[in-house]
């Protein structure tokens, strides 16, 4: 990472847990989405303290579940949560030129890409997407096992591809599952 970070990782996951802990509870939003926030991070830039990398599904707002404002998440969605070079290329920028310490890749129960990639055989760009998930998963049917396989090979992706270590001072990436019932987030 060239960009200096704004906290360590284990930071960045503290405030990711204490965050979806007040969503829990919370009626509203609590993030800071101000007139203020969005004039100064326009003049001097964002310094988001994670990157999460989540699937498209409607349901399933970052930034609401971890009660985060402007400029603190670098959030990067696909269906499936998938990885290809599109994301890594998003991450590596938000980790080498945002100073984001941590990559959380957080996947959700119920999720409609694991659930065809276990199910049926879609056609056309979907296939691209099921395909993928369809390997990290194999014959798995167990729909939060299949999650997990599935957070878990993107993980490896991210790490084998950025070349990221487990622990030391580096970027740190970590695996997270969103309950859709409850909005509570599972750390892998």
């Amino acid at each position: 990472m060239s960009a200096k970070s704004t906290c360590t990782a284990e930071e960045a996951l503290k405030k990711l847990k204490d965050g979806n802990k007040r969503y829990l509870d919370a009626k509203h939003g609590e993030g800071d989405i101000s007139l203020m926030l969005r004039r100064q991070t326009c003049e001097e830039g964002q310094f988001p303290y994670a990157i999460i990398v989540t699937c498209s599904d409607s349901r399933v707002i970052p930034e609401s579940i971890f009660s985060a404002g402007i400029g603190e998440l670098f959030v990067i969605r696909v269906a499936g949560n998938v990885i290809d070079n599109h994301q890594l290329g998003s991450i590596e920028y938000a980790a080498d030129h945002l100073g984001s310490p941590l990559v959380v890749v957080m996947g959700h129960n119920h999720c409609g890409a694991v659930g065809a990639a276990m199910g049926d055989n879609p056609g056309g760009y979907i296939k691209y997407i099921t395909d993928q998930i369809k390997k990290a998963i194999g014959d798995e049917k167990d729909d939060h096992t299949a999650c997990c396989l599935n957070v878990k090979n993107s993980m490896k992706m991210i790490k084998e591809s950025l070349k990221i270590q487990d622990g030391g001072d580096g970027l740190q990436v970590c695996g997270a599952l969103y309950h859709l019932e409850d909005g509570s987030v599972e750390f892998l």
